[in-house]
């Protein structure tokens, strides 16, 4: 789901289900996989802009374009599974925090934390 993120922000205009099949296919990642990844993907093609703009106002001293591009594919990846809600928040943020240790830079881990505590908490979820 975080290539597809990934290459979804670097591309540009392109619709992110389009990119996500695609990455997908070149990966050849199971249908059940495809299955969770795509509630993902509509729930950004649906509200990524209102997504954006909660994260955006839990980043009080940056702006989401000024953030790296894993960085602010792990914040839209949570974001919407937090929007979804079907996942405990604690476990959201714990796996883009794990997420943001490997792929981010040494830094990335504890600003994602910092951001999706707030975000969660602004969305009630905790």
């Amino acid at each position: 789901m975080l290539q597809a993120l990934y290459a979804w922000d670097l591309r540009g205009e392109a619709p992110i289900e389009r990119i996500a099949t695609q990455i997908w296919d070149d990966l050849s990642v199971p249908p059940d996989e495809r299955k969770l990844a795509g509630m993902l993907v509509r729930t950004l093609a649906q509200h990524g802009a209102e997504l954006d703009a909660e994260l955006s106002d839990v980043t009080t001293n940056w702006r989401l374009d000024r953030l790296g591009v894993i960085d602010r594919s792990v914040l839209r990846l949570a974001a919407a599974e937090l929007r979804r809600g079907e996942t405990p928040p604690r476990v959201v943020i714990q796996e883009a925090v794990r997420l943001a240790e490997r792929y981010g830079t040494p830094k990335s881990a504890r600003f994602v934390n910092g951001v999706l505590d707030a975000l969660a908490r602004r969305m009630g979820r905790i």
